[in-house]
Parts: C-alpha cells; structure tokens; sequence
C-alpha cells in the first residue's frame, strides 16, 4: 500500500459525493404525490431553488436551522398556493430523504484512491439522522476517519466554530495540512477560508467565480483531485 501523506481532507457531502439534487427531488415529488399534489418540474426546481436560499440565511446566521426546515416549505406553498401543511410536508420530506444515496460518477473511485494516501474527514450540513443514514446505505462511511455533520457539532459552515470544532477532534491536527474540497463556495470555500486552510471548489457545472469567496483551486471533474493533493 502507498505510504500514508499527513493531510487532512475535508470533503463535503451533498453534491460532492452523493447526488443530492436527485435525492431532493425524489423525496419531494413523493411527499407531495402522497398528499395529492401533482409535483411539476417547475415546482420542484423552484424548490431547489428556495432551499438553497434558505440555507444561505442559515449560512449568514440570519435564520437557525429550524427556522430554514419549515420556511422553505412556506415559501413553496405560498408561491404555488398549496393547501399544505409546512410542517407535515416538512417532516415526510425528511423521512423519504433517508433513501437517496445514489453516489455521483467517480465519487467512490476517488474515495477508494485518496483513502490510500490521506486521512479523510466529511464535513456536512444538514440533518445528523438524515445524513449518517445516507452514508450508511451508500457504503462510503469506511473511507472517512470520521464524519462531522453540523447538526451534532453545534455550528454550520461556513462558521468557523464548525471546523474550530472538527479539528478540536483530530489529534495532533495542522491547518497548514488541510484542504475543504465542496462544491458550495458560499458553505465549502467560505467556510475553508474563514477556518484558514486551503479551499479546492468542485465546480462541474462551470459557475462563474464570486469575486469576494476565492478558492485556491478549482476543479471541474473529481478525477482532478488526487493531482492537486499530490502537489500539497
């Protein structure tokens, strides 16, 4: 086996790893389906759409993290003029969320090819139960040395008590030896910066750079990856 290298990735969960755009949108046309509401693509991409926003409040701590749960339905319910229940939306949403697992193309190549050489953190928003379920049912859990979910850390990124708190639980831990790899620049490559290691945006969809979050650098396949950490 490769010798080890001592650093520390940080990878993120959704959209990075698993396919979180198909688990969204399974999980809310069924919850809606189920409720007698016909789940149009129009509806379910605006959806998208107001959830990211959503989280973004939390990621500026304007909302908590309960407020971004039911809020988001809110807006989706009044903007479609649904007779549904936030909150019961909210909470089948989030039971049927458990199943999407589906891992995106190259994802688990990747895993296996840097587990061989680094030592490996995922480091995600969201629900803790919803998250580690994920992980568990795609079979990624055994390439990480541990899995860091905001929910139990008290903090989200792009904080830095999240990461402040990630590394408080790897001994002997170096910053000048670590890198966040996401493909959310406002969560990933903000909270990479606020905590002072390097940043590497997972960008496939070729988005256009914010000109106040910059990562140190910017990958448009994951198969570019084990380049960059070799430089380190």
């Amino acid at each position: 086996m490769t010798e080890r290298k001592s650093l520390y990735v940080f990878l993120d969960l959704d959209n990075t790893i698993l396919d979180f755009a198909k688990a969204e949108r399974t999980a809310l046309a069924q919850a809606l389906s189920e409720r007698g509401v016909t789940p149009t693509d129009e509806m379910l991409c605006r959806y998208s759409e107001i959830n990211l926003a959503c989280w973004e409040e939390l990621e500026k701590g304007n909302w908590t993290r309960a407020e971004v749960l039911v809020r988001r339905y809110e807006r989706l319910i009044a903007e479609f003029q649904l007779s549904l229940d936030a909150q019961e939306i909210q909470r089948r949403y989030e039971q049927l969320l458990h199943e999407g697992h589906d891992i995106l193309p190259g994802a688990e190549d990747l895993l296996k090819t840097l587990f061989a050489r680094y030592e490996l953190y995922l480091a995600s928003n969201g629900t803790d139960s919803v998250q580690r379920s994920r992980i568990e049912k795609s079979g990624i859990g055994k390439y990480f040395k541990e899995i860091f979910v905001s929910e139990r850390m008290g903090a989200v990124k792009p904080q830095r008590e999240f990461f402040e708190a990630c590394f408080a639980r790897i001994p002997g831990f170096e910053p000048s030896r670590a890198i966040m790899v996401g493909d959310s620049l406002t969560s990933d490559i903000r909270g990479g910066i606020n905590a002072g290691i390097r940043t590497c945006w997972f960008n496939p969809e070729g988005k256009s750079l914010r000109e106040d979050i910059r990562p140190d650098y910017v990958i448009c396949s994951l198969d570019e990856l084990p380049e960059i950490l070799e430089r380190l």
